[in-house]
């Protein structure tokens, strides 16, 4: 059930990094995102794929992790990704791609949840050093990092409290938990 893969469809930081996704993989999750919507039906958006060890020690150190935990630097040797999908813009099509961006990561990550892995959109990317470090030509732009594998953490959903505080949490036992707003809060109109 669709519902069901959303629910569990949370922001994975920690992963198996020893548990491969194999270049096949990944070239379905993205024949996901080709088949998804695209504004106009421009379709301008390209990805570069990594799930080789390597090239995966070349994209970790351009990634930001977690901004609202701010003690925790991001995973460590081991609990890192075994997989990125870097998404690129092409401006030679176009250059918005706000909606086309957020549609393909979505049908990824749940294409990802589908098979038991899981991920994360990062967006704070260091862009001038991964384009350096991937060659990226000029003429794309790098929108997102999806960081990708076996998780190995647990995230919950929780309601938003009464101080309104949308700010994810680790508990003692290394817990994620996502406050998310109740359905009312977000409807404004009935029609």
């Amino acid at each position: 059930m669709i519902k069901d893969l959303i629910i569990q469809n949370r922001s994975c930081r920690r992963f198996y990094q020893d548990v491969p996704i194999d270049y096949q993989t990944l070239r379905e999750l993205v024949d996901l995102a080709r088949l998804s919507p695209s504004a106009g039906n421009m379709q301008p958006l390209k990805y570069i794929l990594s799930c080789e060890p390597r090239s995966n020690d070349l994209i970790f150190p351009c990634l930001a992790w977690a901004g609202y935990l701010k003690d925790w630097p991001g995973p460590i040797e081991g609990e890192r990704p075994a997989a990125y999908i870097v998404i690129l813009g092409d401006t030679e099509i176009t250059d918005d791609f706000a909606c086309d961006c957020g549609i393909a990561a979505q049908s990824i990550l749940l294409g990802m949840r589908e098979r038991g892995l899981a991920g994360c959109i990062i967006g704070l990317v260091q862009r001038d050093k991964l384009r350096k470090v991937l060659d990226i030509p000029a003429r794309f732009q790098i929108l997102v990092v999806l960081a990708l594998g076996k998780p190995k953490e647990m995230a919950v959903i929780e309601s938003v409290g009464p101080s309104g505080d949308i700010k994810y949490w680790r508990d003692s036992q290394g817990t994620h938990h996502v406050p998310k707003r109740s359905l009312d809060d977000i409807i404004i109109v009935q029609m």
